[in-house]
């Protein structure tokens, strides 16, 4: 592998990573703002600010490489953030619109997992050993993010919405038909 075409390859895949960040810090308010849970809309608007900051540590390599901080229109990310959208306008009420959220956020978070550990590769074998630190930094903080969003999702509770109705009951226990979700956490006015 040739060290040039392997930098170009770098270069070009933090531009990617740049523009992705710069999508998300877009999309994150909109997304804060449909949640229904406060700790789920604190949650996107921390990981706004945590996002800015990934878009100045790529600008800080860029200027390390002597490169202009520019993006390449990520197309994957501006997938994600469209299904995302698509999400928020779908008629989920309730916490169902929080676990359509997360369910949105942690795609996006694999996406970012995937392109960080890969970009860290290649700062390794071109011996970037400074934008190799930031990008780790980075890495860690989405590796948490998602963390965070598994843990918001592990105290979603299930509510039968036929309480009190056993032919109801029953009927959804025959057919597995889903029953509505109910955070055990106060929901925010």
């Amino acid at each position: 592998m040739q060290s040039q075409d392997l930098k170009e390859l770098f270069i070009d895949e933090l531009r990617d990573l740049y523009n992705a960040e710069n999508q998300l810090i877009k999309a994150l308010p909109k997304m804060a703002k449909a949640s229904i849970s406060e700790e789920l809309s604190s949650g996107f608007e921390a990981h706004l600010e945590q996002t800015k900051g990934h878009a100045q540590r790529l600008e800080q390599i860029f200027q390390t490489l002597g490169e202009k901080a520019s993006g390449k229109k990520c197309k994957a990310m501006e997938g994600l953030i469209a299904e995302g959208a698509e999400v928020m306008g779908e008629d989920f009420d309730g916490e169902v619109m929080d676990a359509a959220l997360i369910g949105s956020a942690r795609r996006v978070e694999h996406y970012e997992i995937a392109a960080y550990s890969t970009v860290i590769k290649f700062g390794e074998m071109l011996g970037q050993d400074e934008a190799v630190k930031l990008l780790e930094q980075t890495l860690e903080e989405e590796t948490e993010t998602d963390e965070k969003l598994v843990a918001i999702m592990n105290d979603f509770k299930l509510e039968d919405s036929a309480a009190g109705d056993e032919s109801d009951e029953e009927n959804d226990s025959r057919t597995n038909s889903p029953v509505p979700m109910k955070k055990a956490r106060t929901a925010r006015a």
